[in-house]
């Protein structure tokens, strides 16, 4: 018994760590918290974690665990300032991001 499988219109080109980057990218924007310091850190590039506490209404402890999540998948970077890391996206993962997001969509 064989099922008519259409022909493939198209390749997606992705595989191995680079669709497990993908993925990994697509599970941390899943989260709304981790959303909305997405959302925060684009019109608060900079800021320290205190001020992401400072917004959303979680304590500090959970702020740093989603910061980490957030730059474990590569959407964020910290520079280490003093005794402060102050956050903001990193720009060639996101472009990156952007780029497979626009490959598939």
């Amino acid at each position: 018994m064989s099922k008519n499988i259409p022909e493939a219109c198209c390749t997606l080109d992705i595989a191995d760590e680079k669709q497990e980057k993908l993925v990994a990218m697509f599970k941390a924007l899943g989260n709304p918290t981790r959303f909305e310091i997405l959302k925060f850190l684009i019109t608060h590039p900079g800021c320290i974690t205190g001020d992401i506490v400072s917004f959303l209404p979680i304590a500090q402890a959970t702020v740093s665990q989603h910061l980490k999540v957030l730059r474990d998948a590569g959407f964020i970077e910290g520079i280490v300032t003093g005794t402060a890391t102050k956050y903001c996206l990193h720009t060639e993962n996101i472009n990156w991001f952007r780029s497979k997001v626009g490959d598939i969509f």
